[in-house]
């Protein structure tokens, strides 16, 4: 009601308002906050009567709000804010708009440094000027005002054949025809709704079918049929994908009516001053500086949108209902490439149902003939969303849940899964300041500026439009998949394994298609922005991992994406920046792992020849950097290596290479120092070592020893498995032994690594995964004997809480409220969301360590900041110039210790003591008092020095 009220109020309609709050009083409910501005803003309007003013200012006093709330708690669009003002003026005509709050400081322990006035320092400046940013943020802006942005595909480059020009006529007519049927179903369709009398399911999406023009719609519903994949697509997916694309073209066009644009465009201006290189304001953070200028500004819109997300639901029926037209209206002549065929039309696409396990899945699938005609089109232009693509302007700061990243995409500060809800609502109610260091790490890693290495962009599109090469990870065209020999074309006299091998010819041509469509995107928006610099805002999943948000193309992508992004900024290398690319370069290849830093470095210098003939003759040469485990970031290095070394001076070379510091084991890491374990601490390197120590060599080191004593006292699976124990074999579960595998899950991993060795015998795959998932297990909780008693004490209060009927929460040292999205719903008239028991038991211990995880890079990510540091993480592998590594290193393990340092577990316990056992209460339920007697007993700690990580030389692998 408040929204429609406020569309009242727009256009003076005092009386309906005026209904309206009779009726609620009527039915005993209260006016809001929101209720009252709207009366208000229509009296503002109108120029109502002192006499009615007064008479809505005393119900408001009545119903316990105080008029300066008006100002504090609702968010205006338009002028709607002055329209209130000059309404409650004309009865107190010395009213005064209440001061803004004063800003609030982050008092977290581990960022007092930080906060501190004193120590506050110039925000490290970007290399353009004021003017510049400018007009970046204008490209920025029409790209979003337009919601798309059509770019040309990597492969244009390649010659039209007569086929493909023929078929792109033919698409283009097609197109016309589906444009005019299309919009005739939509006009059909709105039309029965209107005349409907009893509101249902269908006519309910009535007035979201008119929020926009109906060629809008159009547009959105052939977009999509455009990138359909010749196999088909989830009926779902496809459905939430056209109702987002409704509702992000619904908000622009909210944004641009209300003002707000204007005003974002405003403070924008004042903001970019902060970053140019040719202006000079106060030491502010980006959220700061920002807010202090919205505070400035005054009147106008709230930045902040009222009441705009749509529920999941119906986001889910909106896009149903396109589909459906689509469906019906998209109509191909059957003879259309078949001249002898009856010239009967056919529907373009069609529901089909396949299996995922068991699971059955509606799926949208193309019709061959459709297929066939895009095939031979070979068109050359992607259209996506302008969301899709790198900003081209540094990123608007996030300064709460609701505004942030792009200038007028919505984004969310915490992705969530669909239909779940509860982490807004936590972020909501959480005090703002709690959220600052979050906020101010996010702007930190979005403020990070990029462009392209284009030489070896130009390798990679050349391999990908030459059939692709599967062992450097360019997925060939569907053209190279497998067909199926020979058979019969008669399919119903075909044999079983025809059938099977049909099958899997299908899947690997799926597999194939979808991998080639995604570097094709990839490659295709990093061509599109080779000679621009951009900028990836980013925002985080419920326990705080931080992503970019643009999907395809961005630093956490695969090897080949991440070779062709360089820093924007260059420095120079200084006196040890080569023997880090050099060094780096080692950790690419994956051959010196257990080798020491220095004995990298001379093993670098040993093949530089190597090295030089990668760099001078990639594709002709002796190509040593394909045989690495990252060959393309391999490549990139030997290039900038050969540039380096063949300057005049190296110290002075300019380099805008990132230099990646890779956790060492990580979650292990966080387990052995919340449990102070000795040994633990010791084979994941937080102990200063000449070398560095392997946990998985140890592992598999103490797994060997269980079999040997298993295989002497005859255990026959044992021997068996003499010489086959590697560290290869075990790798995967003992890193994922943190994360939360399961003993199933970690004898599937078993078995799959068996598999890849030919000598093993078949027959034993299942008894000798078994066998070694147990050993492994058991070899973990003996060297770290800490980290399982921590992960079992995690893991029992979870299920006590999840028992209960109520989700698992905590909030993170740095502030951050955190709600486990794991819910079982039954589909009734009433959608009941319980928690799933043993997804909140299993997951709790790996995402509560994904969340120090993420406390830690943020605390890395805001001390480089001060430091003057250009810093980007994937997750724990953190990112800096060559120049800065040493100083990155260094924040690094400060800021480990610092965390660490923290009574974490025990502020865990008190947390969950305090929201689950309701300590005023005298009676309690027997759960309460388990879950008391289990968050009471926190693990004990064992001897280990956390100073000693200061020292340790391999805290980085």
């Amino acid at each position: 009601y408040n929204i429609v009220m406020r569309s009242w109020a727009r256009k003076g309609c005092l009386q309906r308002i005026n209904r309206l709050f009779s009726m609620l009083e009527s039915i005993g409910l209260q006016p809001s906050l929101d209720s009252y501005a709207a009366a208000l803003e229509c009296m503002g309007r109108n120029q109502s009567s002192a006499k009615a003013i007064q008479g809505c200012l005393q119900k408001l006093k009545n119903d316990g709000f105080h008029v300066d709330e008006l100002f504090q708690k609702c968010l205006f669009e338009e002028d709607e804010k002055e329209k209130v003002l000059r309404a409650i003026r004309i009865v107190q005509p010395n009213y005064q708009l209440p001061p803004p709050p004063t800003p609030q400081t982050c008092k977290s322990s581990l960022l007092q440094d930080f906060y501190s006035r004193e120590k506050m320092v110039s925000y490290p400046k970007l290399d353009f000027s004021v003017q510049e940013l400018k007009e970046r943020f204008q490209q920025q802006l029409e790209m979003e005002v337009d919601n798309t942005i059509t770019i040309e595909s990597v492969e244009s480059a390649k010659p039209l054949t007569p086929q493909a020009i023929k078929a792109r006529k033919l698409l283009d007519t097609l197109r016309s025809q589906w444009h005019g049927s299309i919009l005739q179903a939509l006009q059909k369709s709105k039309h029965s709704m209107s005349k409907l009398k009893m509101v249902s399911g269908y006519n309910i999406l009535y007035p979201y079918l008119c929020l926009l023009p109906d060629e809008e719609y159009v547009g959105i519903m052939l977009q999509i049929l455009n990138s359909l994949s010749p196999q088909g697509e989830s009926l779902a997916v496809l459905a939430r994908d056209l109702g987002s694309k409704v509702y992000n073209r619904y908000i622009t066009q909210r944004k641009l009516r209300s003002r707000q644009l204007e005003k974002v465009q405003e403070v924008y201006e004042g903001y970019i001053h902060l970053l140019a290189k040719d202006s000079q304001p106060d030491e502010y953070l980006p959220r700061e500086y920002w807010e202090k200028l919205v505070m400035e500004a005054g009147f106008g819109p709230s930045l902040n949108l009222k009441d705009c997300s749509w529920p999941y639901m119906l986001l889910m029926r909106l896009g149903m209902h396109m589909l459906e037209l689509l469906v019906k209206a998209v109509k191909v002549p059957r003879n259309i490439l078949n001249p002898r065929l009856e010239p009967k039309l056919i529907p373009v696409l069609y529901h089909i149902y396949s299996f995922h396990s068991s699971w059955q899945v509606g799926l949208i699938k193309p019709h061959p003939i459709f297929s066939q005609i895009v095939s031979d089109a070979a068109e050359t232009l992607l259209t996506f969303n302008s969301s899709a693509i790198p900003m081209l302007c540094p990123p608007v700061p996030w300064t709460s849940p609701h505004f942030g990243a792009f200038i007028l995409n919505d984004t969310k500060l915490m992705r969530f899964v669909d239909g779940v809800i509860q982490h807004q609502l936590l972020l909501e109610q959480c005090p703002p300041v709690n959220l600052h260091p979050v906020l101010d790490a996010l702007n930190q890693l979005g403020n990070c500026a990029w462009k392209i290495n284009q030489p070896v962009l130009d390798i990679i599109i050349s391999i990908f439009n030459d059939k692709g090469n599967e062992k450097l990870d360019i997925p060939p065209p569907i053209s190279e998949a497998p067909r199926p020999s020979a058979a019969s074309s008669n399919s119903s006299a075909w044999n079983k394994s025809q059938k099977h091998e049909l099958l899997l010819c299908k899947k690997k041509a799926a597999e194939m298609h979808s991998l080639r469509m995604d570097a094709l995107y990839k490659l295709s928006i990093a061509n599109y922005v080779r000679d621009k610099v951009f900028w990836f805002p980013h925002n985080m999943d419920f326990r705080g991992r931080t992503y970019p948000c643009p999907p395809y193309f961005n630093h956490l992508g695969n090897d080949v994406t991440r070779a062709i992004l360089l820093f924007a900024e260059g420095r120079p290398l200084g006196p040890k920046g080569l023997d880090w690319l050099k060094i780096h370069l080692i950790n690419l290849t994956g051959l010196k792992k257990k080798n020491a830093l220095q004995e990298r470095l001379e093993y670098a210098n040993e093949i530089m020849e190597e090295i030089l003939d990668s760099a001078d003759h990639p594709l002709t040469g002796r190509k040593w950097w394909m045989n690495t485990d990252e060959p393309w970031q391999a490549l990139a290095c030997c290039m900038e290596i050969a540039k380096a070394s063949r300057s005049p001076d190296p110290a002075a070379y300019i380099s805008h290479f990132p230099v990646h510091q890779d956790g060492s084991c990580n979650g292990l890491q966080h387990y052995a120092a919340l449990g102070r374990d000795l040994i633990g601490a010791t084979s994941v390197n937080l102990m200063p070592c000449s070398v560095p120590q392997d946990v998985y060599s140890a592992v598999a080191q103490q797994v060997e020893e269980f079999r040997k004593k298993d295989a002497e006292r005859g255990v026959k699976i044992a021997q068996v498995l003499q010489g086959f124990i590697s560290r290869k074999v075990v790798k995967q579960t003992v890193m994922t032994v943190v994360y939360g595998v399961t003993r199933y899950g970690g004898r599937l991993q078993m078995e799959k690594r068996l598999k890849e060795i030919d000598e093993f015998p078949e027959e034993y795959l299942w008894e000798a995964s078994h066998y070694l998932v147990k050993q492994v297990f058991n070899g973990i909780k003996e060297m770290f004997s800490a980290t399982r008693d921590i992960q079992n004490w995690l893991t029992e209060s979870a299920k006590l809480i999840a028992q209960s009927g109520q989700t698992v929460e905590w909030v993170t040292p740095l502030g951050l409220p955190i709600v486990q999205p794991y819910y079982r719903s039954r589909s009734t008239v009433v959608s009941i969301w319980k928690p799933d028991t043993v997804k909140q038991k299993n997951a709790f211990p790996p995402n509560f360590i994904h969340s120090l995880d993420s406390t830690h890079m943020m605390l890395t990510a805001l001390h480089c900041l001060r430091q003057g540091l250009t810093f980007v993480s994937v997750h724990d592998c953190y990112w800096t110039h060559a120049l800065t590594v040493d100083v990155m290193n260094q924040i690094c393990r400060q800021q480990f210790v610092a965390l660490h340092s923290e009574k974490i577990l025990q502020d865990l316990s008190e947390f969950m003591l305090e929201k689950y056992c309701s300590p005023g209460r005298e009676t309690r339920a027997l759960w309460q008092k388990k879950l008391m007697e289990q968050l009471s007993n926190v693990p004990k700690t064992g001897e280990f020095n956390l100073k000693k990580v200061m020292d340790s030389t391999y805290f980085f692998s």
